[in-house]
């Protein structure tokens, strides 16, 4: 049967190998066997540039995806909170194209609209204001100026403070903000909805303006890792590896 599938949030690093061998797992016995795979962001735990290429982790999961493009599996990648600056070599690399956030695709002829999920998250005031500033041109022109070694100390730094801010803050500051799924719903015109980012894997059903439009949250890869499937004239259904 045609299927499409989804992930995100798997946070590639050295430190979880156990992890890695799941996701090498899934790419060479389910993947193949997909018309597509959408990655919705935070591939790996970070990315300093398109440079670290030839890091052996990264030219492992290069060299996976590479073969799964070969076998005539669509790859499509999105930028997450983590790895927003992966560009063109890396796609090049892998045959992934990259896609905007947000993204509508016609899912098996639902409208289905592709976020990464961090951009609903609009109570936390402090992160959006960090993602418009380390998204913007110049930011990124001069931050990847640095030397490699450098830009990895940078964000080992971002990283810790990061992880400190968010040991300040409550459990719903860092999930959706209600009124911001609803605008973008509304805003595409109340397509399904399937994003990553919270680690809050579940299905949520948002009836706005009279019209009832899924909203499915994709599980994060810490632990066992998952994925959303979708199959023409089915329901979609979320699988654990």
């Amino acid at each position: 049967m045609p299927h499409t599938l989804f992930i995100s949030d798997l946070h590639l690093c050295t430190s979880r190998p156990q992890i890695n061998d799941t996701f090498f797992k899934f790419l060479d016995t389910i993947v193949p066997h997909a018309e597509a795979l959408y990655v919705l962001g935070d591939l790996f735990e970070y990315w300093p540039g398109d440079d670290d290429l030839t890091d052996p982790l990264h030219t492992e999961v290069a060299a996976r995806f590479s073969h799964l493009n070969a076998l005539g599996v669509k790859l499509y990648l999105m930028h997450g909170n983590r790895d927003f600056l992966m560009g063109k070599v890396f796609c090049e690399a892998t045959g992934m194209t990259l896609i905007p956030d947000p993204s509508t695709i016609d899912l098996y002829a639902t409208p289905t609209l592709l976020m990464h999920g961090d951009t609903l998250c609009t109570d936390d005031v402090h992160y959006q204001t960090f993602r418009t500033q380390v998204r913007s041109s110049d930011w990124q022109r001069a931050f990847l100026g640095k030397p490699l070694i450098e830009r990895k100390t940078l964000i080992e730094e971002m990283r810790s403070k990061s992880k400190q801010a968010q040991a300040e803050k409550t459990l719903d500051i860092m999930d959706v903000n209600q009124q911001s799924v609803v605008d973008a719903l509304r805003q595409h015109h109340y397509p399904r909805l399937i994003h990553g980012h919270t680690h809050r894997p579940a299905k949520h059903i948002h009836v706005i303006d009279n019209h009832p439009c899924e909203r499915w949250v994709l599980t994060d890869w810490y632990t066992h890792g998952g994925y959303l499937r979708c199959e023409p004239n089915a329901d979609l259904c979320a699988e654990c590896n």
